[in-house]
């Protein structure tokens, strides 16, 4: 039997429990479950879905939610020791506090990734097939040769597709057939994604540049990175505002609020991201963006008129 190893010796149970689940980091979890949502409500355009639903669309949610995360994170994590020791943000870590080896690290991946698989499985072949796919992206993302994160360009389109659309068309996936998709939702999600994740490249700047990580914002330099955060999120406000005038998929409801709402949110991106290279001005924009998505969310099931 495989024994999950510390620097020290064999890890206890309850030790390995927590370092497993920093690694998972539980508030990356919402990253995918929140659009995961999105899908089911997109496909019943109700709420709260069926009852008789509840059983696959839990098992998903498992699925898309901790054991995706923790495989792919723990790829991560084992592969970027050398950069995370440099970096002030990662110090808690369990890989950097030498409480998990980059072999341990990698082994928990493995479980995870055949638990995920296993498990969706179980809801359906496709969505088997989905959840594959995206634990090779991440392994692609984060583990050479490919190591899409410090391929500039790569590591923005791989993390937009996982955020905003892998999530909506995984919900969608369990109670529809993708051919019925509504397309320009993913392509507004993915927009959204993109625009949130530059931010990030930038607030692990410095860090990366000492690593030797050429990230989108090494590359270009934080201030071309900046606006072409700004520039994506514009166009997903713009994006919303037809969808919403021609009445696809957003109600033409909406649309007065989207005209307030759009030049706030890109102004709140433009204030909040610029002023400081932080993740508090990222997650304050994030949040920000909650307000027309829960009332499209209540729009579009016909819980707001």
């Amino acid at each position: 039997m495989t024994t999950v190893r510390t620097r020290s010796g064999p890890a206890r149970p309850r030790q390995l429990a927590g370092d497993v689940l920093a690694i998972g980091r539980p508030w990356f979890w919402f990253v995918s479950l929140l659009p995961y949502y999105l899908g089911v409500v997109l496909a019943t355009e109700r709420l709260v879905p069926p009852v008789e639903d509840w059983p696959v669309l839990a098992l998903g949610a498992v699925v898309i939610g901790p054991l995706v995360w923790i495989s792919v994170l723990a790829v991560n994590d084992a592969h970027d020791l050398r950069g995370d020791r440099l970096n002030p943000r990662k110090a808690g870590s369990p890989l950097v506090g030498g409480r998990l080896t980059p072999a341990a690290a990698q082994l928990i991946a493995l479980v995870a990734g055949l638990l995920a698989v296993a498990a969706a499985l179980f809801a359906g072949p496709l969505f088997a097939l989905g959840t594959a796919v995206v634990l090779l992206v991440g392994w692609a993302y984060s583990a050479p040769p490919l190591r899409l994160k410090a391929r500039p360009g790569f590591d923005v389109a791989v993390n937009a597709l996982a955020i905003g659309a892998a999530g909506q068309l995984a919900g969608w996936s369990l109670l529809r057939p993708l051919t019925e998709f509504p397309w320009p939702m993913a392509v507004l999600g993915t927009l959204v994604g993109a625009a949130l994740y530059v931010p990030t490249t930038l607030a692990d700047l410095e860090a990366d540049r000492t690593s030797g990580y050429t990230t989108l914002a090494v590359r270009l330099g934080p201030r071309r990175a900046y606006l072409l955060g700004l520039g994506l999120w514009l166009a997903a406000g713009l994006l919303s505002l037809a969808m919403s005038a021609a009445d696809m998929v957003i109600p033409r409801s909406m649309l007065p609020m989207e005209i307030v709402l759009v030049p706030l949110l890109v102004l709140a991106y433009r204030r909040l991201v610029r002023a400081e290279r932080t993740f508090r001005g990222i997650i304050a924009v994030a949040v920000l963006f909650l307000v027309p998505s829960l009332t499209f969310v209540l729009t579009f099931t016909g819980t707001l008129p």
